[in-house]
């Protein structure tokens, strides 16, 4: 019995101890699972309250996208509203690499992930003829860095991208940009825009917040099988277009200049040239030109030299053109006047341990001979009787030492040093154009002063800012800078001097024949390492003019950077400047309206009248043609229409009938009269 009640009792025991077990088991895991739910409503009480606004823009990023809808950039115009440069719509190609790489796709009523990395890299090689390989690292590579965006194709052209945008891949994105396409005129002028089509360069960076105008924002969300699709009850941004730039270039005048510069470089082996043509009653540039250029439209042998542009940023010593302002100072400070007489010293004068020589050597001569045969010696002594403070006063209100005010990215002012600054040679030397320096377009806006009866314009290039809808949001107005010299000295310097040398003296190359001209030559040399080189020397040759003499309304200046085969500008810079002055003429009919010219033809009717030849070499048979029947001649030569002309018979300047036939010499085998404009109607 005693052992029975034992064994029971042992048995309650272990049960109590079992069930005591069990319980504290079970207390265990209830408390686990309390605090489980406890961190689970908590974290969700973090994710839904304390972190929402967090946790929303993550999940709107796996399913919404913000898109910039790029502005139509403005376009750039010429003066007669001929497109310069435009922006045309291209298409770029995005991705989303982590998508495109596990890209949802439902299979038998399941969505699996299925990487289209191969299938869509195949699609673009064949579209857009690159290798399947190109874009499978563009996407890989971005894959493995973890990106969720990549470019894959930028500015492809609608027509290329048609295939792709006709079928879309899910992951990868269409944004619809802007290419620039130039005319490929003034690239140094006009400049550049990058990738983004932002500007870089020139009238492109100056301009490019009017330009630019104001992107858009879309706002596009993702459906579960990667559609994309624009976001409902979100505020949509539109694009803003650009501002459209007009110019005061004219392209015909531009084109011009531009090949006139080339064939100057070349013929004379020169590093390099640049030509400006203004409107001297207004300031507005009607050509700028720089040589070396490059292709605007192909940037593979691009050099940043060749984008420098020479008319405002390169000072250098003007040399003879300057002496416009030592003849302007003489005549209203000394009262010197045309036929009085000076002393040339014999083409060699001493000053200050140093020697000033002429070309051309004279004792004595008129002052009107002296700026004729463009006499140093001349000049230097002038300014002397001038006096320092006097003739510093008038080199500034020429406008030397200061930039124009053009508007034009990268203007130098160039060097002028006030009196105190001089030494004893300063104020001699720089009554021919030395001991300071100046731009092409500083040099050019001087004579328009003379020629604009002593009132000095401020040169532009921009005519107007005009939005998409056609208003005019900005207006360039003519602007007056300060009167330089009376009227009656103006056309005094210009009738009595400029024009006597380019009728008698060193600019006698750069007349057109037919339209007078007045201008000044100047052979500078240029300044190496702070000396002038006794040894191997160099030059700028250069010449600046304007027509018609007695109501002058064109200006143009031509500078031609170290000429190999000659230097002196009579033989260089001038009959560039009158090749380009002739075509000009001759090929712009709103131009001739412009400046009222009437042609010799009509001007001759009698028999007994004659005409000017013009220069014709370095003209085309069909630029010689409208020149020469404008003047009431005729050409004759053997070759094609496009050939350039080399020689002509009759001299420029010679006087002769109407109908004369002139005969000039160029490339070919054909012979032929070019018939006159009454002929081809």
């Amino acid at each position: 019995m005693t052992k029975e009640r034992g064994k029971h009792s042992g048995d309650r025991a272990r049960a109590h101890n079992g069930q005591r077990q069990f319980a504290l088991r079970l207390g265990v895991v209830v408390i686990g699972y309390t605090f489980f739910l406890v961190a689970i409503v908590l974290r969700l009480l973090n994710i839904q309250v304390v972190d929402v606004e967090k946790y929303k823009s993550k999940a709107s990023r796996q399913y919404q996208r913000e898109v910039v809808e790029q502005a139509k950039r403005g376009v750039i115009y010429d003066r007669n509203g001929r497109l310069l440069a435009e922006s045309v719509q291209t298409i770029s190609f995005s991705a989303d690499p982590q998508l495109v790489a596990a890209t949802p796709v439902r299979v038998n009523g399941k969505t699996i992930e299925v990487d289209r990395t191969r299938e869509v890299a195949g699609q673009f090689a064949t579209a857009l003829g690159k290798s399947r390989s190109h874009y499978e690292q563009i996407l890989s590579g971005a894959r493995k860095e973890k990106r969720r965006f990549v470019w894959i194709e930028r500015s492809v052209p609608v027509s290329e991208a048609r295939s792709l945008m006709e079928n879309p891949m899910t992951g990868v994105y269409v944004t619809k940009e802007q290419h620039r396409y130039y005319l490929n005129l003034a690239p140094q002028l006009i400049g550049l825009v990058d990738t983004d089509n932002k500007g870089i360069s020139g009238l492109e960076v100056k301009y490019d917040r009017e330009l630019r105008g104001r992107d858009g924002m879309k706002i596009y969300q993702r459906s579960a099988t990667g559609r994309r699709f624009l976001a409902a009850n979100v505020d949509q941004v539109d694009a803003r277009e650009g501002l459209d730039l007009h110019l005061t270039i004219d392209a015909d005048v531009q084109a011009i200049v531009e090949a006139e510069l080339e064939n100057v470089v070349q013929e004379f082996d020169a590093a390099a040239a640049t030509a400006i043509v203004i409107d001297v009653k207004t300031g507005a540039l009607l050509a700028i030109g720089n040589y070396p250029s490059f292709d605007m439209n192909d940037r593979s042998g691009f050099k940043t030299s060749h984008a420098r542009n020479r008319a405002v940023a390169d000072a250098f010593d003007p040399g003879s053109t300057f002496k416009i302002v030592m003849a302007s100072a003489a005549t209203e400070v000394l009262g010197v006047t045309a036929d009085d007489s000076v002393d040339a010293h014999g083409g060699m004068l001493k000053l200050f341990n140093r020697t000033i020589r002429d070309h051309e050597k004279f004792d004595r001569c008129t002052f009107r001979d002296a700026m004729v045969h463009s006499s140093n010696v001349v000049a230097a002594e002038t300014a002397m009787k001038i006096g320092a403070g006097k003739f510093y006063e008038y080199v500034r209100r020429f406008g030397f030492g200061e930039v124009t005010g053009s508007g034009i990215v990268g203007e130098s002012a160039g060097i002028v040093r006030s009196p105190d600054e001089w030494d004893s040679t300063t104020l001699p030397w720089m009554g021919y154009g030395y001991s300071l320096t100046s731009t092409p377009l500083q040099v050019l806006q001087a004579y328009a002063a003379i020629a604009n009866d002593g009132v000095l314009m401020r040169p532009y290039v921009v005519n107007r800012l005009v939005d998409a809808e056609g208003r005019i949001v900005h207006e360039t107005a003519p602007q007056k800078v300060r009167t330089v010299v009376g009227r009656e000295t103006a056309r005094y310097v210009s009738r009595e001097y400029l024009q006597a040398i380019v009728e008698n003296g060193t600019g006698s190359s750069a007349a057109i024949g037919y339209v007078p001209v007045a201008g000044k030559t100047g052979t500078a040399q240029k300044l190496t390492n702070g000396n002038y080189n006794r040894g191997k020397r160099s030059y700028i040759s250069s010449f600046v003019g304007f027509f018609p003499v007695d109501e002058p309304r064109i200006a143009a200046i031509v500078v031609v950077d170290d000429p190999k085969n000659a230097y002196y500008a009579s033989m260089v810079a001038a009959p560039s400047f009158s090749r380009i002055c002739s075509r000009m003429i001759a090929c712009s009919e709103p131009l001739k309206k412009e400046l009222g010219l009437v042609s010799p033809a009509e001007k001759f009717l009698d028999d007994d009248a004659s005409v000017v030849v013009p220069l014709l070499t370095g003209l085309t048979a069909a630029e010689a043609r409208k020149l020469l029947d404008w003047s009431g001649l005729k050409i004759r030569f053997s070759g094609e229409p496009d050939a350039v002309i080399t020689r002509q018979e009759l001299e420029a300047g010679v006087m002769v009938r109407p109908g004369t036939v002139v005969d000039v010499g160029v490339s070919g085998s054909m012979t032929a009269v070019l018939p006159s404009a009454d002929d081809m109607m």
